[in-house]
């Protein structure tokens, strides 16, 4: 071999192990990435020219590919679409766009994530037709059809998480939409039906479990401030706060009052832990004051406030501001102001104090299946952190376990089984509806699961209704699917 001809075969070997290496990188290490970029429409199309798995919730498949007779192959399929909407989301050709699982799994679905590499190949080999793996989530099924039968027709949300995992049951948001009809391949019918959803001034298309438009928590909120109190170290459940029937916010002349109209109970002190149990507002903004901002929105960080978190759906973050002033505090005391948060951040303040004062990751998915029955990839547990030590964090319990058994989370009760709540009755301006609220746990010697609900627009009785009369009851429902009650 000549000197010129093994130069020239070295840089041929090196420009191929170049290309080789480059492609290995992008096939393999980026593939993900890729997957998921917005702009790579070709994924997208990838996604209707092979068979999608499934999404699978108590061994049924509640979205499933079927053979189509148009350029797409395959119709997207959805059983019962409105109850799982917010869940599944949809996938559609012709808006050229996915929601839900439908997107956030898209890589699993079509068959395209780096896990499935080698089933890719193995199926390309044995001369198979391209096929997606199936998504196994943790949801209940008899667990989200309790939740969306009990909150019928009212506006809101309802989110169930196991405490010790992290794992959602359920996940359930009214108004809701068909999601096969934006899985149709008709174009004109798709377009008509999307304006609709978009035009709707209900907001059918918001998941209002983990976002849309965020509310005021209103007195669940309580929670977290009584945690912060208990946290740094300066108080006790027994700690006494001023009794007072009207309360001036610092530094303005603007005037505060319980629910009641009155005192929180009698006498001219009262404890925190019969603040918490009666729900009362001027206590509870006092104790905020003396917490300060600093400590109750740390606290409530801890809890997952201003995070936001991918199940794989992403959250949008709740809310608690920084650099409040004093009068802001006092109000954020109870929930009101400039605080808001989504169902499943209260639901994970619950399931935080359930859990003996662990907060966990929040999850949807259990595992990734393959068209061969293999399991592909499985999801594990994760801790957010901890929000309060063990020991205070059983007074919080017990406090929770009191607003149930004789406060005014009553209509939470089940037969034979303690609870744990908090109810929530947030004002929005003063001629506006109610925000209704309830979030609790069950049962509270081994919680098995944390609930948040909330209803908006008053539940249709403006500012009549409460949180114990209309958002525990749904709550209840909920926790008995769990438990089997």
């Amino acid at each position: 071999m000549t000197k010129e001809l093994r130069r020239l075969s070295i840089i041929v070997l090196i420009m191929f192990l170049a290309l080789f290496g480059s492609t290995s990188v992008i096939q393999v290490v980026q593939a993900d990435n890729l997957a998921q970029n917005a702009a790579n429409k070709r994924t997208l199309y990838d996604s209707f020219e092979v068979q999608r798995g499934s999404i699978i919730a108590s061994g049924s498949a509640i979205a499933r590919s079927v053979k189509s007779n148009d350029i797409y192959s395959w119709q997207r399929k959805y059983t019962d679409p409105d109850m799982w909407a917010p869940v599944t989301g949809y996938i559609n050709p012709v808006l050229q766009s996915s929601t839900g699982i439908e997107q956030a799994m898209n890589q699993e679905l079509s068959g395209t994530g780096s896990s499935q590499f080698l089933a890719r190949i193995e199926r390309i080999v044995s001369g198979q037709p391209p096929r997606g793996s199936n998504v196994v989530l943790s949801l209940d099924a008899d667990v989200q059809k309790a939740a969306y039968d009990a909150l019928g027709d009212l506006q809101g949300a309802v989110i169930a998480i196991e405490p010790k995992t992290g794992r959602i049951l359920a996940m359930v948001t009214s108004p809701s939409f068909d999601t096969n009809k934006l899985a149709s391949h008709d174009s004109d019918a798709v377009n008509t039906f999307y304006d609709s959803l978009v035009k709707d001034a209900s907001n059918p298309l918001y998941n209002r479990a983990i976002g849309g438009n965020l509310n005021p928590p209103g007195s669940t909120f309580k929670l977290v401030t009584a945690s912060a109190a208990l946290a740094s170290g300066d108080f006790t459940p027994d700690s006494k706060l001023p009794n007072l029937a009207r309360y001036t916010l610092p530094g303005t002349s603007t005037q505060i009052r319980n629910d009641t109209g009155g005192t929180c109970g009698s006498g001219k002190e009262v404890t925190i832990a019969t603040a918490l149990r009666l729900s009362c507002n001027i206590p509870m903004a006092e104790l905020a004051v003396k917490v300060g901002d600093d400590a109750i929105r740390a606290e409530a960080e801890k809890y997952g406030f201003n995070s936001s978190f991918t199940m794989p759906l992403t959250s949008t973050p709740s809310v608690y501001p920084k650099d409040l002033t004093p009068d802001r505090t006092a109000l954020s005391g109870f929930g009101q102001g400039d605080v808001r948060a989504t169902p499943l951040q209260m639901a994970m303040v619950t399931a935080g104090i359930a859990n003996g004062g662990i907060v966990m990751n929040p999850r949807m998915v259990d595992e990734v299946v393959g068209p061969d029955l293999k399991v592909q990839k499985t999801f594990d547990d994760t801790q957010f952190g901890r929000a309060l030590d063990e020991d205070l964090d059983k007074e919080m319990a017990d406090m929770m376990v009191a607003n149930v058994s004789e406060g005014i989370a009553t209509n939470a009760r089940i037969d034979g089984v303690e609870v744990g709540g908090k109810t929530g009755t947030a004002q929005n301006g003063d001629d506006e509806p109610f925000t209704l609220w309830f979030t609790g746990f069950a049962p509270a010697d081994d919680p098995q699961v944390a609930v948040a609900v909330v209803v908006e627009n008053g539940g249709g009785q403006g500012q009549s209704g409460s949180g114990n009369t209309i958002a525990a009851p749904i709550a209840k429902k909920v926790m008995e699917a769990v438990l089997g009650k």
